[in-house]
This record gives structure tokens, C-alpha cells and sequence, in this order.
């Protein structure tokens, strides 16, 4: 057997990627790759067409309420998006903990950050979901976009056919998150991982949640601050 043989036989037994890294997580940054693409098409779609009019929705003005606001209250511009973003930068502080508790095979640090990471984008997913229902009470939907543009014009139903389009895609990601370390969350319990011997996996659910995160401050930006 020649040598090139002997070390990809050495390779594929251990599971190891070219990159000297561990195959899952080589597979797991593919995958970002890919979801990155996606989000990058849809956001370049996005602000090719906002950029390209003069006139748009004010996002002061579409996104200044909140949940429990008293009739004749002040508005308040983008405090509610900004609670919510705050919320999934805190998950992704406790998700980083969590992994660094699984490093050290620490399962009680492992377990308490997973269920802080579940609870705070439960939390976010709450938030998005009031903020839809608010806008569709309003008139705004797929196709229907009750608000005039900034300055004064009638306005495209563009804006809101972005919106719900990508905050559902992004949605669906942080749904999706949550689900995947409610699946952690078990097989800690179930110490699976004890059993391993290490916790990769905790760390594989954690480059896509900080991915999501990640993502949220390019849509926060564009959506509500632009």
C-alpha cells in the first residue's frame, strides 16, 4: 500500500478534515457558506431596489410601536426592534458559554446556557411574531403596503414584500436554532455526550446560531435603520 493510501485510510478513520479540522464542523462551515449566499442574494436584492428609488417608507415611522402601548402614548422609533436585537446578542453570549462549558465537559454549564440560549430566542421569536401581527392589524402583508413613502409619495408594495420575505427567512433560521438546541439540551441530559467523551456537537449548534445572530444585524440595518 503507498503511502498516499495509508494516510487517507489514516484520514477517514479519524474523521479528520484536510483543514486538520474535525469533518462535522468542516461540513457545518459549508453549510454557513451556503446559507450565507442565500441571505447575501436576497439582502444585495433588497438594497439594489431600495437604493435605487427615491422614495420609501420611513422606518421611524412603520416600526415606532411597542407591545402594551397606551392609546395617545408618544410613539417610540425602533425601541422594540432594538429590545429584540439586544435579546439575540444575549443568546449568543450564553451559546458561547455554553460551548466553553462543554470545552472544559462541564455539563451543568452546559445544560444551564443551553436552556438561557432556548428561553432568550424563544424570546426573539415572540417579539417577531407581535411585531407581524402589529403590521398586518395595520394593512401591511404580501402585497399590500398601507404606509406612504417619506416623502410623501405613494409607495410600492416592494418594501413590504422584502420585509416579510427576509425577517420570515431569518425567522425560520432562529426557529430552527431553537430547535436544535432543544435536541442539545436532551442528548446533554441523556449524557450523550459524557459517553463521547467530548461535546463537538454543542459547538457545531453554536457556529449556526451565532450565524443567525450574525445575519440579524445586516437585516436590522438595512430594514430598520436605512
Amino acid at each position: 500500500m503507498s503511502t498516499t493510501a495509508v494516510h487517507n485510510t489514516k484520514w477517514w478513520s479519524g474523521g479528520k478534515s484536510p483543514f486538520n479540522l474535525e469533518y462535522g464542523k468542516v461540513m457545518m462551515w459549508y453549510f454557513l457558506m451556503s446559507d450565507a449566499f442565500t441571505f447575501g442574494a436576497f439582502l444585495i436584492s433588497y438594497g439594489t431596489i431600495r437604493f435605487s428609488t427615491n422614495g420609501w417608507p420611513d422606518p421611524n415611522h412603520v416600526f415606532s410601536s411597542y407591545p402594551f402601548k397606551v392609546a395617545g402614548s408618544a410613539p417610540a422609533p425602533l425601541v422594540f426592534v432594538s429590545i429584540m436585537t439586544f435579546i439575540l446578542i444575549v443568546s449568543s453570549v450564553t451559546m458561547v458559554l455554553a460551548v466553553q462549558a462543554g470545552h472544559h465537559k462541564d455539563k451543568k454549564g452546559v445544560v444551564n446556557n443551553l436552556i438561557l440560549t432556548i428561553l432568550f430566542g424563544s424570546m426573539f421569536l415572540g417579539c417577531q411574531a407581535w411585531e407581524w401581527m402589529h403590521l398586518h392589524a395595520e394593512g401591511a402583508w404580501w402585497g399590500l403596503n398601507p404606509f406612504i413613502n417619506a416623502d410623501g409619495t405613494h409607495a410600492t408594495t416592494n418594501f413590504t414584500n422584502y420585509f416579510f420575505t427576509i425577517t420570515g427567512f431569518h425567522g425560520f433560521h432562529v426557529f430552527s436554532g431553537v430547535v436544535i438546541n432543544i435536541i442539545m439540551l436532551i442528548m446533554t441530559l441523556n449524557d450523550t455526550f459524557e459517553k463521547k467523551g467530548h461535546y463537538l456537537m454543542i459547538e457545531k449548534a453554536g457556529l449556526y446560531w451565532h450565524f443567525v445572530d450574525l445575519v440579524w444585524v445586516f437585516v436590522f440595518a438595512l430594514f430598520y435603520l436605512v
